[in-house]
């Protein structure tokens, strides 16, 4: 097995380029689980999530488990930028709910951010779908047909 060396220029700081560990993918589906079930049945005081149904769609952990970037979607609704200010005032209240559900040594600290990889899905469907692809599409398995009749 080739060692990696310790410094690494090509990927980010923080960032495994080999992907996430087993751990950190078990700790970070049981964030995304106590945190789903929290935005289920709790109601918050703050005014701005009076109402709000949230989605937690992902949770990344850090290698370090000390920071958790948890992707949050409206369910119906594309306006959740509006509600991550209010997110990140509840984060203290939201987090000392993880530290009571979990045993971790250190609880994550929690960073909200949009899930717009829903948004990206429609867009890449939508130019598939156009025309002028689908018109490539044909012409690319005719092409791909004679090259293999020729052979």
């Amino acid at each position: 097995m080739k060692k990696r060396p310790s410094f690494d220029l090509l990927t980010p700081a923080g960032e495994n380029p080999v992907g996430p560990s087993t751990r950190q993918l078990r700790v970070a589906e049981e964030v995304r689980h106590v945190l789903a079930e929290v935005f289920a049945r709790t109601e918050f005081r703050d005014p701005e999530l009076y109402g709000v149904t949230i989605t937690v769609t992902e949770v990344r952990v850090s290698p370090d488990f000390r920071h958790a970037t948890v992707f949050v979607t409206r369910l119906g609704r594309d306006d959740v930028e509006a509600v991550l200010p209010a997110l990140k005032r509840v984060a203290p209240f939201l987090r000392k709910r993880l530290a009571t559900a979990l045993r971790l040594r250190t609880v994550p600290e929690l960073h909200f951010q949009p899930d717009i990889s829903l948004e990206h899905a429609m867009e890449v469907e939508t130019i598939l779908r156009s025309p002028e692809v689908q018109r490539d599409l044909k012409a690319g398995s005719r092409d791909s047909s004679n090259s293999d009749d020729a052979e």
